[in-house]
């Protein structure tokens, strides 16, 4: 059955069951299980990859059984599961093993997966997709902790800090706890002070890279990538910054095929864009239509897949894909 994330933490009673988190949001999975699950089990954990346990298969299903060394044992983590993991779940539900908890963790999983379709269907499974976020929840989330801090803050920070973050909740808490150690006493935050305490001035290249992808500005973009080192770790947070800027613009360049004015759309556009980036905004409207727009998004959701899959090459892969999409 399916049980939304947000659930989980209304709902701190869900032991002796076999869990599926799935989806590319890894801040909210951890989140959910440290808030929720290890406090409930009060850090009682083990962790395993799925070839771990395929590799020992049948010493893992006798020792659940026998509880040989899960004595004390109750919660167990596995970690980058695929369909093969199905093996485990039948024999679980065949030996009638229901007085452990498991949860499995994973990427993306389409409509089609065997693995989805089992959790979703029975009724003793317990399935629930971990989606990105947004700009709205992260602003939120924001919002929220500044509130709680009792400091006062602008939207336009807000938007600078989720921006500089890349979409991603796992690098907005780590720079909001960062941010939260420098103000301890104070009441107000600028934005230099944004940009003195967070990671902007490591992560500008990058920005600055996915700007000039989509102002398709080539020789700026070959000056970048000879100027930086970027790890293999930055090629995911270079995708999915290109994936966000790029759905803002589809957004922008769906709006415009009203014949609405540019100038006013990127003015009004909620959440606002910073200052500095609407005359960048603006140009990348310029180079591209609706139609390519929405390909390139596409693209980037198949590039994302094709870097994850193939982790050593990934510089590789995403130097390629942003110059030939700047061409």
């Amino acid at each position: 059955m399916i049980i939304k994330a947000y659930e989980h933490q209304k709902n701190k009673k869900l032991k002796n069951k076999i869990f599926l988190f799935y989806g590319e949001n890894e801040g909210y999975k951890n989140q959910i299980i440290k808030d929720v699950f290890i406090e409930e089990f009060e850090g009682n954990i083990e962790r395993f990859d799925e070839a771990e346990i395929l590799n020992n298969f049948e010493n893992f299903i006798s020792s659940l059984r026998n509880k040989s060394f899960f004595d004390d044992l109750k919660l167990i983590l596995i970690s980058r599961v695929s369909e093969k993991i199905i093996k485990l779940i039948d024999e679980l539900l065949n030996k009638e093993i229901n007085d452990v908890t498991i949860i499995l963790n994973t990427s993306i999983l389409d409509k089609k997966s065997k693995l989805r379709s089992l959790f979703e269907k029975e009724k003793s499974l317990i399935c629930t997709p971990f989606y990105k976020d947004d700009n709205r929840t992260l602003s939120q989330l924001a919002n929220s902790f500044f509130k709680n801090k009792k400091i006062s803050v602008s939207q336009e920070i807000i938007n600078l800090i989720i921006e500089r973050c890349s979409g991603d909740r796992i690098n907005l808490n780590n720079e909001l706890n960062k941010i939260s150690l420098f103000l301890l006493g104070k009441e107000k935050i600028s934005i230099e002070d944004v940009i003195k305490l967070t990671n902007l001035a490591e992560n500008y290249s990058i920005s600055e890279l996915v700007d000039n992808c989509l102002s398709k500005n080539i020789k700026k973009i070959n000056k970048i990538f000879n100027e930086n080192i970027f790890s293999v770790e930055d090629c995911i947070l270079i995708i999915r910054t290109l994936l966000i800027k790029s759905k803002r613009l589809l957004e922008i360049k769906k709006i415009h095929s009203s014949n609405k004015n540019i100038e006013e759309i990127i003015k009004n556009y909620k959440p606002p864009i910073f200052w500095k980036d609407k005359e960048i905004v603006k140009n990348q409207a310029s180079k591209w239509t609706l139609k390519d727009t929405e390909k390139l998004i596409y693209k980037i959701n198949d590039v994302e897949l094709s870097i994850k899959k193939n982790y050593y090459n990934s510089l590789n892969i995403i130097s390629d894909f942003v110059l030939n999409t700047a061409k």
